[in-house]
């Protein structure tokens, strides 16, 4: 199932900005907390209620960075599933959902150990399902990283990664560049957002010498990994973060069905940080297209626009 831009829509920005305006799914989803071993929670959201029948197949999504179970891209997969008959479930990051998380802590690009715990605790609780995991953008290069961790022994049946940003540093500097600086400036809102809500419940000044107005004077993604995200998850700066996360590094070990999706013209990255074929896992199934944008991929025409993306989804996940 291949994927062509539709016309007159096959710019980067379009693909990449229509999907927030063209989504109409709203699916009426059942929301539960969830808690880690440390004590911290997090938000989970179901497409349905999982008690409601059995189901053979779960899919469990990780959302981008700044993401949430409001981003159109989560919404339209969720109702997507649900109308295939799979149950879908959101693990929020520590903070993305509606209430800031407990802790100093957060999420990071290749914070696993969240995602790991609860992927086995969903498969303590539904063993006769097969689990398949989703990530787009940031959560897609954590699951990258994470299944390359299970080798063969792995709890999930399949993988799929969206518009992944294969090499942090690289993506994060290109983000500050051009027209993609719009992209910054979105994500760092967003960003800053949450981190003032942890500011006011939390002493982040004495925790990390980090006060509220100095949180307000960021002014890029790298100085808030540098001052926040690196120091508060134990690594030295920025560019050490980066390096140890990017999944790129990681895409030989995996050994569990896993498909990559990539546009050629994403604006949140340059093409050099896409594989070369020998850096790939004969588990790995890349897909490359000329068009699509960042987590865009749509169809048809602007006046007819169509969501490919959620289609090649699911007929991967039913081909495993």
């Amino acid at each position: 199932m291949s994927f062509t831009a539709g016309k007159f829509i096959r710019n980067p920005h379009l693909q990449t900005i229509l999907p927030l305006f063209l989504s109409q799914a709203k699916v009426d989803c059942l929301t539960e907390e969830f808690c880690f071993q440390d004590g911290d929670f997090t938000e989970i959201v179901w497409s349905e209620d999982p008690q409601h029948k059995a189901f053979n197949d779960i899919v469990v999504l990780f959302h981008g960075l700044g993401g949430s179970v409001h981003s159109a891209y989560i919404q339209e997969m969720m109702m997507h599933l649900k109308q295939r008959g799979h149950l879908g479930v959101l693990m929020h990051f520590r903070g993305c959902g509606s209430r800031t998380n407990d802790t100093t802590r957060s999420y990071h690009a290749g914070e696993t150990e969240d995602a790991r715990f609860f992927i086995h605790t969903l498969k303590q609780r539904f063993p006769q399902a097969r689990l398949h995991a989703l990530g787009y953008s940031l959560g897609g290069n954590m699951l990258l990283k994470l299944i390359s961790t299970y080798g063969e022994d792995s709890p999930l049946s399949s993988a799929i990664a969206v518009s992944t940003p294969l090499e942090l540093e690289t993506c994060t500097l290109h983000l500050s560049k051009g027209l993609a600086k719009i992209y910054q400036l979105y994500l760092l809102k967003e960003l800053k957002a949450h981190l003032l809500q942890k500011a006011y419940k939390l002493d982040l000044v004495t925790a990390l010498g980090l006060s509220i107005k100095r949180i307000k004077a960021i002014k890029s993604i790298y100085e808030f990994d540098d001052i926040y995200t690196a120091p508060v998850h134990g690594f030295l700066d920025a560019q050490d973060y980066y390096a140890r996360n990017s999944s790129r590094q990681f895409l030989s070990k995996i050994k569990i069905p896993t498909l990559m999706i990539h546009a050629h013209d994403d604006p949140f990255m340059p093409a050099s940080v896409f594989p070369d074929e020998k850096e790939l896992s004969e588990s790995i199934r890349f897909e490359l297209y000329e068009h699509g944008g960042h987590v865009g991929f749509i169809e048809g025409s602007l006046f007819q626009p169509r969501f490919w993306l959620q289609k090649r989804i699911q007929s991967f996940i039913e081909s495993v």
